[in-house]
């Protein structure tokens, strides 16, 4: 990433969470797709028969657009944006001055070694997430909702509505299920994007020719996003397992059950929307990020 001490810590974090919720907004309607994608099991652990309702990025998104309208392909979106304000923000801010810390005080990329950028990243994004967590549980809730019958009650009407009746319902710290395999996912998958931003980000200015401008931060951007989604994927779908319904003990219990009864290959079930949601989602926020870094610089 770009240097950053040329910038102080709020403004550092307001860029970051712009970019994030710009992000966000753009590409929600794929995270959608892919949270469906991930929670089609209910057949299968039912034993009921019958081919899958959603089939692809594509027919997913057409099926959800058919079925429900097209503005519930932004299902989530407020808890979505609540999310990337409060993650999003602090995971990025954060880096720099964790990543300086664990390399005791080195500021030039240069001088920081694979290992500190990791355990910068490792440990930034669990600290965002911890405090983020109950914005994606909503976030998850609303999408995983599907059509109902006519007549039917909604179970949330709204976001803050979501809030409250889980709260209600289940406590509140119901709102921090599935933290475990958040933190590790978002951790993980922090790591995967800042530290591979980073690396591809310096190995590209290294080639004659190449400079830091948009090409360049385009590039970085898809190699942050592959990188996530190949390392994060199967702890992906066990975190959207988890919060979209409550039949799963545990994390570990989530997992067993995955692997028994759809097999290893449900753990990257939704990859290409995945992909197609961070990859997208890193080359927008990257690029937002590092042109509005530019004007408060």
């Amino acid at each position: 990433m770009a240097d950053q001490t040329e910038i102080s810590f709020a403004g550092l974090f307001f860029c970051s969470a712009f970019a994030a919720c710009f992000a966000e907004l753009c590409t929600i309607p794929l995270d959608t797709a892919k949270v469906r994608l991930q929670l089609q099991k209910r057949a299968a652990l039912s034993g009921e028969g019958g081919s899958p309702k959603y089939k692809g990025l594509l027919g997913t998104i057409v099926t959800i657009a058919k079925e429900e309208g097209l503005l519930a392909l932004w299902k989530g979106i407020i808890p979505g944006l609540h999310r990337q304000f409060i993650y999003g923000g602090l995971r990025i801010s954060l880096y720099g001055p964790v990543k300086a810390f664990c390399s005791g005080g080195n500021v030039l990329a240069d001088d920081v070694s694979l290992f500190q950028k990791i355990l910068a990243a490792l440990i930034t994004g669990a600290i965002a997430i911890t405090l983020a967590n109950p914005t994606d549980l909503v976030k998850v809730r609303l999408q995983a909702e599907g059509k109902l019958p006519p007549g039917a009650p909604r179970r949330y009407s709204g976001a803050l509505n979501a809030y409250y009746t889980i709260i209600k319902e289940e406590g509140l710290v119901a709102l921090w299920t599935g933290l475990g395999p958040n933190i590790a996912r978002n951790a993980i998958i922090n790591a995967a994007e800042l530290v591979s931003y980073d690396q591809v980000k310096q190995t590209i200015l290294r080639i004659p020719g190449f400079t830091d401008n948009i090409i360049t931060h385009l590039l970085a951007g898809l190699g942050a996003g592959f990188f996530a989604v190949l390392i994060g994927s199967p702890i992906d779908v066990v975190k959207s397992r988890m919060m979209g319904d409550s039949i799963y003990k545990s994390t570990l219990d989530c997992m067993v059950i995955t692997l028994r009864v759809e097999g290893a290959l449900a753990f990257y079930k939704g990859f290409l929307p995945n992909f197609g949601r961070l990859g997208s989602w890193n080359v927008i926020m990257f690029l937002t990020l590092e042109q509005i870094r530019r004007l408060f610089s």
